[in-house]
């Protein structure tokens, strides 16, 4: 009974009051209720494979777009992005406007090819382009990177937001005789609610429950922003005030120095934060690996793609998220850098200067302290349909790899459709049991993150990009040259991350992609598994030497320009300010991400060039549709606003 005075006691202390919890009890139950709505059996028939891992294939645009979004946005970016944007800026925001970019290239090169094929997961995508043991190996690879990295991080920055939220730090009580800390207990009621909704209904509760968590999201990160915003205004202040408050300090006069509001980071103005954004490394660098392989080949991510009722309804759905995307930077770095300004400048008291010990606890303690009753209950819902959206797809993702691509192919290959699904189910449940006994020894000593879950991913990234690219876009990609990339890639970024650990970590992964692939370029060439094939038309086949050679010769000038500025700034002495000498600037800027651009051009340069002249193929190479990758006026409408508003950020802000 003291345990539950003690801990009501302290939530009292905090601000929250009865409607903030109606508020989230409410929430609550509307996902429950709608979940076992959704869930219910039709017709009296059992449920088979499709309906409960790809939603039978029924999902229009927009609930593709709220599952794309539901699944991404958690703790990862409320929490997360919050705490990075209150350590070096809103340069953070590159994590969210630059994936609208690649979620579109998503949409128009890749997903349409995905659904042509009609997998289901991507380890039965590259079963078919390679081998089965490529599959297999990044089947394993995926379950151990779902489980103890994404549900994990997911979990423990969810419980360290929600504990200092509610004034619980270093709470205990007791439960059967055993003690139990306050996080651990949060971390339990997360992933029970997210089984509870998830694990029964699968994807098709997942996807329609999406529509709602994107909504409590979206209104309640926007309010929460609008008052973070009155509240720096203070008494009688607007919301813009606020905002031209933070932007006037941390832009001119004593303060004109500081980087909160740069997009781009230079190393010599914020080390630590050109440690993580690296400049032009952010914009056209390692970022894009990232972006590209988290939103076109993550399971958790892409299925909800795979759903679609259609390559249309994919397509817009992809659409959609990108453009929620482009929102969500307000929602999750506002409060981050104004959490920055009150502690580092509007109060001088000990209280508030020390008030924020590790970039996580920014968002928590701005809303414990700053935000008002019942919007804080607003905020408390969002954070948590942020939590278990995210921690249900994962699950879910992480039972559809181990069911269909392990499972029925390596254990029980002729197991019934009802069969699979409880099988689904229960693996869903497994997965969410180990990350809960794995969460404090692996991350509980982690200050950020956000870092942890983008660098330690960076390991296996680069390789997937190299197979994926040339596995899609290259015919003559061979299942030798696949597995060799597949089995260095990771021993490649753990060396640079021990022999390169001043490095941007961005940067090393650009540096993997690089060598994976020269090398898979190098082995496919001497590769004997080919065949000759007919050429596409002659119309065809003139545009993608036209396209081939173009970019091939940007490609040249990217390297070129990072490698004069890479001698250049060698030849330069040690103390020149970046400020007085070009290529000190450049070299401040992260121009060397360009050997990287220059790299990927020049992938996509051999893949036309060698796709309209090449007659010889790999055995195992797809057929490539240029129908498949077409689009309406809308799409290139909808492309071209999110690419000027992304540009004119960057000009504005660099």
């Amino acid at each position: 009974m003291n345990n539950i005075s003690n801990i009501t006691e302290s939530i009292g202390l905090n601000g929250f009051e009865y409607i903030d919890f109606l508020i989230w009890t409410v929430y609550m139950i509307l996902i429950i209720s709608v979940s076992a709505y959704i869930s219910k059996k039709r017709d009296g028939r059992d449920r088979t494979t499709k309906d409960y891992f790809l939603a039978n294939n029924t999902l229009p645009w927009w609930v593709v777009g709220c599952t794309l979004i539901a699944s991404n946005i958690s703790t990862e970016q409320i929490i997360g992005e919050a705490g990075t944007c209150y350590s070096i800026g809103f340069a953070t925001a590159a994590y969210e406007v630059l994936a609208a970019i690649a979620i579109l290239v998503i949409a128009k090169y890749f997903l349409p090819m995905m659904l042509s094929l009609k997998i289901t997961t991507i380890p039965e995508l590259l079963s078919k382009r390679y081998n089965k043991g490529i599959g297999l190996g990044f089947s394993i690879l995926w379950l151990l990177m779902f489980i103890f990295i994404n549900l994990t991080s997911v979990a423990w920055l969810g419980a360290l937001a929600i504990e200092q939220i509610l004034g619980l730090q270093g709470c205990v009580f007791t439960v059967f005789g055993f003690e139990m800390s306050i996080r651990t207990a949060i971390i339990c009621i997360l992933f029970f609610f997210s089984a509870l909704y998830s694990i029964h209904g699968g994807m098709m509760a997942i996807s329609w429950t999406s529509v709602m968590q994107i909504a409590f999201i979206i209104l309640g990160g926007l309010i929460t922003s609008y008052f973070t915003l009155t509240a720096v205004a203070g008494e009688n202040g607007t919301y813009i005030d606020g905002l031209n408050k933070v932007y006037n300090y941390l832009t001119t006069g004593q303060y004109a120095n500081d980087t909160h509001f740069d997009l781009i980071v230079r190393k010599s103005c914020s080390p630590e934060g050109y440690h993580l954004l690296p400049g032009l490394g952010a914009v056209l660098g390692g970022m894009q690996i990232t972006n590209f392989c988290y939103w076109g080949f993550t399971q958790y991510i892409i299925q909800g793609g795979l759903s679609a009722e259609t390559t249309k309804e994919a397509r817009k759905g992809l659409v959609f998220a990108a453009l929620i995307k482009l929102v969500i930077p307000f929602i999750v770095l506002i409060p981050g850098v104004c959490a920055f300004y009150m502690t580092h400048y509007q109060f001088t008291s000990a209280d508030f200067a020390n008030a924020i010990s590790t970039p996580d606890q920014a968002m928590p303690w701005f809303i414990a302290n700053m935000i008002p009753t019942g919007i804080k209950g607003l905020f408390f819902a969002t954070l948590t349909a942020s939590i278990i959206s995210t921690i249900a797809a994962i699950s879910n993702s992480a039972s559809t790899i181990f069911t269909l691509d392990i499972y029925k192919k390596y254990w029980v290959t002729d197991a019934t459709d009802k069969k699979l699904v409880n099988v689904g189910k229960l693996s869903a449940a497994v997965a969410i049991l180990i990350a809960l006994f794995a969460v404090r020894p692996l991350i509980g000593s982690m200050e950020n993150g956000f870092k942890y879950i983008q660098e330690y991913s960076s390991f296996i990234y680069p390789g997937v990009m190299t197979l994926m690219i040339f596995g899609f876009f290259w015919k003559r990609a061979s299942t030798f040259a696949a597995a060799t990339v597949a089995i260095i890639t990771v021993p490649l970024g753990i060396i640079f991350q021990f022999t390169l650990s001043d490095v941007p970590f961005l940067f090393r992964s650009s540096y993997v992609f690089i060598i994976d692939t020269i090398l898979f370029i190098a082995i496919s060439y001497l590769s004997h598994q080919c065949t000759k094939i007919n050429l596409p038309s002659k119309s065809d086949r003139r545009k993608m030497v036209r396209w081939g050679y173009i970019i091939g010769v940007v490609s040249l000038g990217c390297i070129l320009a990072a490698a004069t500025v890479t001698i250049g700034n060698a030849m330069l002495p040690p103390d020149v300010s970046p400020e007085e000498n070009i290529f000190a600037y450049l070299n401040d800027i992260g121009f060397q991400t360009f050997y990287f651009f220059g790299c990927l051009l020049a992938t996509i340069s051999l893949c036309l060039i060698s796709s309209a002249k090449d007659r010889k193929s790999n055995v195992k190479a797809f057929a490539f549709d240029m129908e498949l990758i077409e689009t309406d006026k809308k799409f290139a409408v909808y492309a071209t606003i999110i690419c000027l508003y992304i540009s004119m950020a960057y000009i504005i802000f660099w």
